[in-house]
């Protein structure tokens, strides 16, 4: 079963689909049922998160979808209202993201000056943590939602993660070598003992590129679902939906990309500079 976020997107587009098939506007099936048009406005945009099961049913009545059909709508219902395990850390995560984070088949991902989420070992993340002010508590619950948020890339159907690193992200490390050392180690280990992971080193030498407007990662999805791009900022971050937001960071991807060092030429600068520290 995938993600309830990506549940929750797909539930509300299909169900829009059956509206439009049925030749009803959102004022007829608000007529219809004694609801406003912005409830159903919002269940068809996501909006509103959980609809229920008596509500679908409701809709799919009125659209005439019927059988097998109905069943598996049904079935998408019940499971884009699961709780999943990171709405028990939204104080230290995105939840909007990782849901759809946990859903992707596909992850791009440049994190501008750190090392990228899913490739941090504990001790960078709680150093990262305590950098942003969170008190103790706080970091132990980072660092326990980013090594869940890691096992995706274990999952089966994650097709590939492929992540750009900038040099400075690790030279920013250079005044702890211990912590150089083992999150280089860990980066090594990934890089070249999963075959759906590709590194790209960003040197130093490279100057300004594409990517100096700041961190961004774009995710892709199985079943047709449309791509997404998470942008950081300052005050969270933004999903992108839009298909040309989402073109505009895959372009900026691809730029990133023919600027970065090859995997095997990444590889070999990271053991490099992990026998240096």
């Amino acid at each position: 079963m995938t993600s309830p976020t990506v549940r929750r997107r797909r539930l509300s587009a299909e169900l829009r689909r059956r509206r439009v098939q049925a030749g009803m506007t959102l004022s007829d099936v608000a007529d219809v049922l004694e609801w406003s048009p912005a409830k159903l406005g919002h269940i068809e945009t996501g909006i509103r998160k959980w609809p229920s099961v008596m509500e679908v049913s409701a809709l799919l009545k009125l659209y005439g979808v019927t059988g097998g059909q109905r069943e598996a709508i049904l079935t998408m219902v019940r499971e884009s209202r699961l709780r999943p395990w990171w709405t028990e850390y939204e104080d230290v995560l995105s939840s909007a993201y990782v849901g759809n984070e946990a859903g992707a088949v596909a992850i791009d991902t440049y994190a501008g000056l750190l090392v990228p989420d899913l490739l941090q070992v504990p001790e960078y993340t709680a150093m990262l943590a305590r950098s942003q002010r969170r008190g103790e508590r706080g970091v132990e619950r980072m660092v326990a939602a980013f090594l869940k948020r890691q096992d995706a890339l274990e999952r089966d159907n994650m097709e590939r993660y492929h992540a750009i690193l900038e040099e400075d992200a690790l030279r920013r490390m250079s005044a702890t070598p211990s912590l150089l050392h083992t999150q280089l180690r860990r980066l090594i280990e990934v890089g070249t003992g999963h075959g759906n992971v590709v590194l790209r080193l960003l040197p130093t030498s490279a100057g300004l590129h594409a990517g100096s407007a700041g961190p961004f990662t774009v995710l892709e999805f199985d079943e047709g679902e449309s791509s997404l791009a998470f942008v950081e900022a300052t005050h969270g971050g933004a999903i992108v939906e839009s298909e040309n937001g989402v073109a505009a960071c895959q372009e900026v991807w691809r730029r990133l990309d023919e600027t970065a060092l090859g995997p095997d030429a990444t590889i070999t600068t990271l053991r490099r500079l992990s026998l240096l520290t």
